[in-house]
């Protein structure tokens, strides 16, 4: 019963993960202006409403911080109602921005779930899950070696670059949530234009797709670890978040048997 508890929990914040969510690999221009933006979302599963999300970044320069929030109105039994808050801090003043703190916690069928992980560098040398993921025979077992050269998935997902080119989509990060390790690939895929007048963004849009590649700590038994894994449908629209050097998801689509699990932004403001 705790494994399955806790799995709903962590599974509550995974399609942030593999979504929006959640990532990192930026290069910041000289003498960046300070920066206070925020984004909506919302997503869908089939096409119908499941949860919303708000992202909050402030960057003064030399230190950046990523606020997340969002309410997941549920879907019957194939996702949970709760609410999960995420946070990510550290430098934004090098070539990429480099975590040093990360925080989350969700709540569902009445219970809590929450992750600490501290990052020097980019490795972990300390990390606090409550409750504990309990070892069972399935589950990959994390390694050292597996806490070395990574971040977290919340500043992944949102890229610094000189402008809406090839070059935005050809990155890679290794992640580490505080229960897995694993590694996306980005990979350019073309260029777009969003339209749309109900969305928070209309304008130019580079096309992203990414492979995901699970290291350890999640099970073998999972199927949506190994959905991801074997999927080629995982795309990214990126737009440009003003004149700021960053940019975000616009749209974020991963097919699934059960339809397309979507996020749309809905509102920007910088």
């Amino acid at each position: 019963m705790q494994r399955t508890a806790v799995l709903i929990q962590f599974r509550l914040a995974r399609p942030f993960a593999s979504l929006a969510a959640l990532a990192l690999l930026l290069s910041q221009p000289a003498g960046a202006a300070e920066v206070d933006a925020t984004a909506s979302y919302v997503l869908t599963l089939g096409g119908i409403n499941i949860a919303a999300m708000k992202v909050d970044l402030d960057d003064n320069g030399s230190q950046y911080r990523l606020d997340l929030s969002a309410n997941v109105a549920g879907l019957g039994t194939l996702v949970a109602s709760g609410t999960a808050k995420a946070t990510s801090e550290g430098r934004s003043s090098g070539a990429a921005l480099q975590s040093q703190e990360f925080d989350l916690e969700t709540r569902a069928n009445g219970e809590t779930f929450t992750v600490d992980v501290s990052f020097a560098g980019r490795d972990v040398p300390a990390f606090k899950v409550n409750p504990p993921i309990i070892d069972n025979y399935d589950r990959v077992p994390l390694e050292r070696r597996h806490l070395t050269g990574v971040g977290d998935f919340l500043s992944a997902f949102v890229l610094k670059g000189n402008g809406l080119d090839k070059s935005l989509c050809e990155r890679k990060a290794n992640i580490f949530t505080g229960v897995e390790r694993f590694n996306i690939t980005m990979s350019y895929a073309g260029e777009d234009q969003a339209t749309s007048a109900r969305t928070g963004y209309q304008g130019p849009v580079v096309l992203c797709t990414v492979d995901y590649d699970p290291v350890s700590g999640h099970f073998t038994s999972s199927e949506i670890t190994n959905y991801l894994a074997d999927s080629d449908r995982i795309v990214i629209w990126y737009a440009p978040l003003g004149e700021t050097g960053y940019f975000i998801p616009y749209r974020v689509l991963l097919g699934t048997n059960m339809g397309d699990l979507s996020m749309v932004l809905t509102n920007m403001r910088f």
